[in-house]
């Protein structure tokens, strides 16, 4: 198996752009190579913007973003579009990744699955891939009832313990979800126990992507 190493020359930060059209989904899809990424990265930026977070959710994704990106530098966005109506507000949402354009230019993408079930999720993802052309873009998974979950491509592996401090951080930040069937310690680390046992992790877990496009520089 071949690896590739994300690396930015010092004192360049990697810049790091994670959306999620819910308040939880960046840290269910993406929060333990996020942890993971920190471990071995001591310049991060990120920008970090969550399009649903009413209320309470709103709060929790605060709480969320801190826990994942303590000691980082940082800018959290979080808008308030309905839960579920995304596509039908979508000059909207639009509007948004235009302004990020300009605010942002990021090493990394961290983003929805195109062929999630979720109509939000969907839509985030065709925005993503329409106004970042040039740029590294990783789509993560979201388990849920649709049993949508597909075959991804690209694997990071977690060393021991990040996939428990993903989960505690999950249960810690989103305490309005935990009556939910489906917000779940096990649910959780059994996704990253399988995606650890097709990638072959060390530590037995990963968190798994979709990569679309990727470039090889065999230059450096």
């Amino acid at each position: 198996m071949i690896g590739l190493r994300l690396q930015k020359a010092p004192p360049d930060p990697l810049r790091i752009l994670c959306l999620g059209a819910h308040s939880d989904d960046i840290e269910i899809g993406c929060g333990g190579t996020l942890l993971q990424l920190k471990r071995f990265h001591t310049n991060l930026e990120f920008h970090w913007v969550v399009f649903s977070a009413c209320g309470v959710r709103g709060q929790e994704a605060a709480r969320g973003a801190e826990l994942l990106t303590a000691g980082s530098k940082k800018k959290v966005v979080l808008k308030e579009f309905r839960d579920g109506f995304l596509p039908y507000a979508g000059s909207s949402v639009k509007d948004v990744f235009e302004e990020l354009k300009n605010q942002f230019s990021p090493d990394l993408i961290f983003t929805h699955w195109q062929g999630d079930a979720h109509q939000d999720h969907r839509l985030v993802s065709e925005l993503t891939w329409n106004t970042f052309r040039n740029h590294l873009i990783l789509e993560y998974e979201i388990p849920k009832y649709d049993g949508d979950m597909g075959r991804p491509n690209t694997y990071m592996p977690l060393e021991s313990p990040l996939h428990e401090h993903k989960v505690n951080h999950l249960l810690d930040a989103f305490e309005s979800q935990r009556a939910k069937a489906w917000f779940d310690r096990d649910v959780f680390l059994g996704l990253m126990r399988m995606r650890g046992m097709e990638s072959n992790a060390t530590s037995g877990y990963a968190e798994a992507f979709h990569t679309r496009k990727l470039i090889l520089d065999g230059a450096r």
